[in-house]
């Protein structure tokens, strides 16, 4: 992928939004930063020590306030920059988001060696049968689960995303 000095700059500014949530106490020294047409829509730095929420991470902080200023839950032709590669959760924000492109400054290697931010665990539990993962998991009431997803699919006027 071709990289610009304006991915720098706006990735310079995901690393500064981390280094000020963190020094603040907010949570750990996470930024993003979200560009559509050259401008900066929304960005954030974490926030799950400050909010005592665990989705307060700087990639979905920053989703939220980018979709605010959109007025949508899509992020078409939108660039996102993090100071370090998404963790799971906020990977998975940012595909329903549907951005144009991810810029990172540091691995999720880099996160678990150099600040024990370790997510590996999570990829290795979505691996595994629901009974033998840490958190089980069971399934009940499908069919009314299902009749919920039947009255969706004949609702007239509905937006799928």
């Amino acid at each position: 992928m071709h990289t610009t000095s304006t991915d720098r700059q706006f990735l310079e500014r995901a690393i500064a939004l981390a280094y000020e949530g963190m020094r603040k106490g907010a949570g750990g020294p996470f930024g993003a930063v979200i560009v559509k047409d050259g401008r900066v829509i929304g960005e954030g730095h974490n926030e799950v020590l400050a909010t005592n929420d665990p989705t307060a991470h700087a990639e979905i902080t920053a989703i939220r306030r980018a979709c605010g200023v959109l007025n949508d839950f899509q992020l078409e032709n939108c660039t996102i920059y993090c100071s370090s590669e998404p963790c799971p959760m906020c990977m998975g924000a940012i595909y329903w988001a549907r951005p144009t492109r991810i810029v990172f400054a540091t691995s999720h290697q880099d996160a678990a060696e150099h600040a024990q931010f370790d997510d590996q665990f999570i990829y290795d539990e979505l691996k595994l049968p629901l009974e033998v993962r840490a958190i089980p998991a069971t399934q009940l009431l499908r069919e009314e689960g299902l009749k919920l997803f039947a009255e969706w699919r004949g609702m007239d006027g509905k937006k799928v995303y």
